[in-house]
Parts: C-alpha cells; sequence; structure tokens
C-alpha cells in the first residue's frame, strides 16, 4: 500500500510539473517534456498493475534504482558547473543551441550574454561561435550567434564562425581548428547543465586547459534540463 502510495503522488508531480512546463512555455511538445507525461501515465498505471500482478516490489526497487542513478549524476552534471576562471582566456566557444528560424532562443541567449559579459571584461579574448545550420533553421547558429553579439557591441574582428558542427562532440573538435595556439586556456560556454558533458567532450578532443564558465537557465526548465542532460550523458558514456 505504501509503494502505491508513493508512485501515485511520483506520477501526480511528473503530471504537474508537465503542465507547469506547458504553462511556462506555451506549448504542448516542448523539448523533452513528453518524458514527464509519459512517466506520469506509467507511474499511475503502472502501480495499480504491478499490484494486481503482486510485483510491486520488483517495480519499487527498479524506480529507486533509476532515481539514484539520476541523483548520481546530477552531482556530475553539479561539478562541472562550477566557475573556473583564473585569468583570461585566449578563446571562448560558445557552444550552439537551437535557432528558432534566425531568432536567438532563450537558452542560447544566455549563453551568449554570458559570452558578452567575459568579451567585454577580457578585451583581448576571442570567441569562436559553434553550430550548424540544423532543422527548423534558415541560417546556422553560429551565422545568428555572432549576429547576436555583433549587435550588442562585439567587434567583428573577434569573432570565428563555425558552423558545420552537429553535436556538442563535433562544437568542439571543429572550434579546435580557428586556434592558432595550442595549449592556452580556453573558456567553453554554456548552460550550466551542460558543462559537464562539454568539458568530457573537451578533453576527448585533446583541450589540455580548458575552465567551465556558466550560464543559467529557466528555473522553472532546471529539473527538466538536468534530467534530459542525464539521458544525454549516459548515452556518452555508452558510445565512448
Amino acid at each position: 500500500m505504501l509503494w502505491q502510495i508513493i508512485f501515485c503522488a511520483a506520477g501526480v508531480l511528473c503530471l504537474g510539473y508537465y503542465f507547469l512546463i506547458a504553462g511556462t512555455l506555451r506549448k504542448w511538445n516542448s523539448t523533452f517534456s513528453s518524458f514527464w507525461l509519459a512517466a506520469g501515465i506509467f507511474l499511475l498505471l503502472g502501480s495499480f498493475v504491478a499490484e494486481r500482478l503482486g510485483c510491486m516490489g520488483i517495480f519499487g526497487i527498479l524506480l529507486l534504482v533509476f532515481v539514484l542513478t539520476v541523483l548520481f549524476t546530477c552531482l556530475l552534471i553539479g561539478s562541472g558547473m562550477r566557475r573556473g576562471e583564473k585569468e583570461p582566456c585566449r578563446y571562448l566557444i560558445v557552444l550552439g543551441a537551437q535557432v528558432s528560424g534566425r531568432r536567438i532562443t532563450d537558452s542560447l541567449k544566455l549563453r551568449l550574454d554570458r559570452a558578452k559579459e567575459y568579451l567585454i571584461q577580457n578585451e583581448e579574448t576571442l570567441v569562436i561561435v559553434s553550430g550548424g545550420r540544423g532543422k527548423g533553421e534558415e541560417i546556422s547558429e553560429a551565422e545568428a550567434m555572432a549576429s547576436y553579439l555583433m549587435e550588442n557591441g562585439i567587434a567583428k574582428e573577434r569573432i570565428f564562425q563555425e558552423d558545420q558542427s552537429r553535436t556538442t562532440r563535433e562544437n568542439l573538435l571543429f572550434s579546435a581548428a580557428f586556434m592558432e595556439e595550442r595549449g592556452c586556456l580556453v573558456g567553453i560556454v554554456s548552460n550550466h547543465f551542460h558543462l559537464y558533458r562539454a568539458l568530457q567532450y573537451a578533453k576527448a578532443a585533446g583541450y589540455s586547459n580548458v575552465c567551465p564558465i556558466a550560464a543559467g537557465c529557466n528555473p522553472v526548465l532546471c529539473v527538466n534540463y538536468m534530467v534530459r542532460e542525464c539521458f544525454a550523458i549516459w548515452k556518452m558514456w555508452l558510445t565512448k
């Protein structure tokens, strides 16, 4: 009975969070939000099915393992959120995110505002904006990012556009070609939940001296992004 109450409560929370995301973004099919809808329905229906089949304990153990794995991964994600600037970076790499047509989306704007802040404070730092053109994008993410930075006072001469990458791994691999100095301090700019994975890819790509430069995210969406990032990290581990 206790397990069933726990599952029902968890299911209601998942469904409630789905509707909160939908209300915040004013759409029903935003990135990863369907996970919370599916999780809520699964927990509510699964608890009753498990009760009837007499396997509530097994169902509970599987759920507990999943939750503990998510929590462990979130701790790793948190370790990548630390701001590591000790001296001015020679280069910044701003990792791309979805562009809606030509419009900078909220998550990407936060990354660019953080990069702009850093570049204003460190006038010798150069910036590589990294991201190709994906589905639903009229221009490459790199072009959209470069335009935004120039509109906000960053000189064109300080900006390099890497416009071929499709993934975080490719962002970092392809951006290295724009760097004349090897081994210099490189700042990686992204939303805080994304930095742990970005740093792992940077290490694999041969970057020897990097620091995370964290941008924030919409507080309502933070849990959504963190859990989504857990799945991306698990995929990274499995495909290494």
